[in-house]
């Protein structure tokens, strides 16, 4: 154990909060799991130098900050150009690794849904979104929900008879959707979060349907639609409710959604007597058809 790593841990948590190991002073790119980031991702990453004045630089790949260190409370010019130069070599390093997981995901993907059986109309998730099967897929017990790219079948999300939800690892998320329904130049396109929500959405309104599958990927999506279709076709952000969750994450989402491609943003309109626990479109539907 180093001074220089007790020191530059110090600084690390003075961003990333409390960690339970050293850095290693070895010149070499590390990555690590950062609090409040999903599970098993590593997004951040820290160089440290031991040799001579001891410096090294540390951040986020997820939110692309950059802080440098010195055990003598600056970086010279030459230090930082040095670490500049093992960052970009670190970052073109990810974004090659990251290229082939996802083409190992995309390519198992296509694998796996060509040989997948129709959905079963009874299996327990869709019975209890109350919700047809629209297209989906099934192996085994698992539901199969395709995500698509420019067109391209690229991940697929497993949805257990329990409810549980795992997309393929390493698959890419970011711009990808679940189609629902044909999208036709000229009709009404909803976005939404989860599948189920826009089964619910597609059932009501007869309308195609974007689904991201989470509140972070609305924007990415809708961004990818406006590129491809422009104006011939009226983009409606269909956002989740969140009312319990601090900050609205799903309100939150689509209304930024909504803003970056000057789309048109809609909520559940609950009424008076719905729970607060309810979210969504789907909620809302199932909870009206309980109580008409």
């Amino acid at each position: 154990m180093t001074d220089a790593s007790i020191l530059f841990r110090d600084a690390l948590q003075g961003v990333f909060g409390k960690l339970d190991w050293l850095p290693a002073a070895d010149g070499s790119i590390h990555r690590f799991h950062v609090q409040g980031d999903r599970t098993g991702s590593l997004n951040g990453w820290y160089l440290l130098f031991a040799d001579g004045i001891a410096s090294g630089c540390f951040g986020s790949w997820k939110a692309g900050e950059v802080h440098h260190w010195s055990n003598r409370g600056e970086v010279t010019a030459l230090e930082a150009e040095q670490m500049r130069q093992r960052i970009e070599q670190a970052r073109r390093q990810r974004e090659a690794e990251q290229r082939q997981r996802q083409q190992q995901a995309s390519e198992y993907a296509g694998w796996r849904w060509d040989s997948a059986r129709r959905a079963d109309p009874t299996h327990s998730y869709l019975q209890a979104k109350q919700v047809r099967s629209y297209g989906l897929r099934q192996h085994r017990d698992e539901l199969l929900v395709p995500l698509y790219l420019d067109g391209v079948l690229v991940n697929l999300q497993r949805i257990d008879a329990g409810g549980g939800k795992r997309f393929l690892r390493g698959g890419r998320i970011t711009g990808c959707y679940s189609p629902l329904g044909n999208f036709t130049p000229g009709r009404r396109l909803y976005v939404c979060e989860g599948w189920a929500t826009g089964a619910s959405i597609h059932e009501s309104s007869g309308s195609p349907v974007a689904c991201a599958m989470n509140a972070g990927n609305l924007k990415p999506v809708a961004l990818a639609l406006r590129a491809k279709y422009g104006d011939l076709m009226e983009l409606v952000i269909a956002g989740d409710d969140d009312r319990q969750t601090p900050g609205n994450p799903g309100r939150t989402s689509a209304t930024a959604a909504a803003l970056a491609v000057g789309a048109m943003v809609t909520f559940p309109d609950w009424p008076d007597a719905a729970p607060i626990h309810l979210t969504d479109f789907n909620d809302l539907a199932n909870w009206s058809a309980a109580h008409e």
